[in-house]
């Protein structure tokens, strides 16, 4: 455990990143990025264009530790390099940015109005390469669509026994629930998940530490009793679909939370764009996720 990563992430004076699109969103990220999919064939190559997109914005002289306290780095840009040096230890040792890697496999089929996680066997390689490219923590992703306290209970189960494993390789776990926002029990949905998680929360020892990742809830504040829990080492929202302006007004309301956004993080950047403007334009949206994480009104 590196301690500065630690202290950094609990002051929690920023926001976190979450750069981690994997193959099945990719195309949409790179559409977004102004990147049609006409202009590439094959899976390399668009893993490729990504990861010079992501070299782009994690290189940029906007982004930095000042407004950014981490970022969560899919598998394949671990691996690869950012000016020679990998991209994980780039964003510590030139940031100041606390890296943090996805490590599930996508979700599994609907059931009980929930979607578990799909197993993940490469969960012990992962935590190993984690660690050898100095990263603190994890992230993995359920989806909630419907109020059903069974469905809920197993998605948070899930969550935290998978999470347990994490701590012991040494990481902390970004465990997220996400609230499907389009839900027509969003509000109901989210009470039953804070009563869950609490409850799993109270069952973690004194050397066990997690963070929550979760959808910006209908009602403000309704997550304080999980911002204040002795075993959160903090709360991030994610940005769900909502737009960036709607995002950062709600997560205003949330004493306590951070954003960790990702399409609200890249709207309006485009490879077409010269470097000038591509800071200018990602500086401003820094600059307003920031103050929604940290300058609560």
């Amino acid at each position: 455990m590196n301690q500065q990563m630690f202290d950094q992430v609990k002051a929690g004076k920023g926001f976190i990143a979450a750069l981690d699109q994997s193959g099945g969103s990719t195309p949409k990220a790179l559409k977004l990025y102004g990147v049609d999919e006409s202009e590439y064939s094959g899976d390399e190559a668009m893993f490729d264009l990504i990861h010079k997109m992501r070299s782009r914005l994690i290189k940029s002289r906007v982004f930095t530790g000042d407004r950014i306290v981490g970022a969560i780095l899919f598998e394949m840009t671990m691996q690869r390099q950012i000016d020679g040096m990998g991209s994980a230890e780039f964003l510590w040792n030139k940031k100041k940015i606390v890296p943090f890697l996805k490590v599930d496999n996508g979700l599994a089929a609907e059931s009980n109005d929930v979607q578990l996680m799909k197993s993940i066997p490469e969960l012990s390689a992962r935590i190993a390469a984690a660690n050898k490219h100095g990263v603190f923590g994890t992230k993995m992703r359920s989806v909630i669509n419907l109020a059903n306290a069974a469905g809920i209970e197993a998605v948070v189960a899930q969550q935290f026994e998978i999470g347990k494993e994490i701590i012991a390789g040494g990481l902390i776990p970004i465990i997220e629930p996400e609230v499907n926002i389009k839900s027509a029990q969003k509000e109901q949905a989210e009470e039953i998940l804070k009563t869950s998680l609490l409850n799993h929360l109270n069952k973690l020892s004194d050397s066990q530490t997690v963070m929550l990742k979760l959808s910006l809830p209908t009602k403000p504040n309704l997550y304080q009793e999980l911002v204040a829990h002795p075993r959160v080492l903090k709360v991030v929202a994610l940005s769900g679909g909502y737009s960036r302006d709607e995002a950062n007004k709600m997560l205003a309301q949330n004493n306590g939370v951070i954003a960790s956004f990702s399409r609200a993080l890249t709207e309006g950047l485009s490879a077409k764009q010269s470097d000038d403007q591509f800071d200018a334009m990602l500086d401003s949206t820094i600059q307003s996720i920031y103050d929604a994480s940290v300058n609560k009104k």
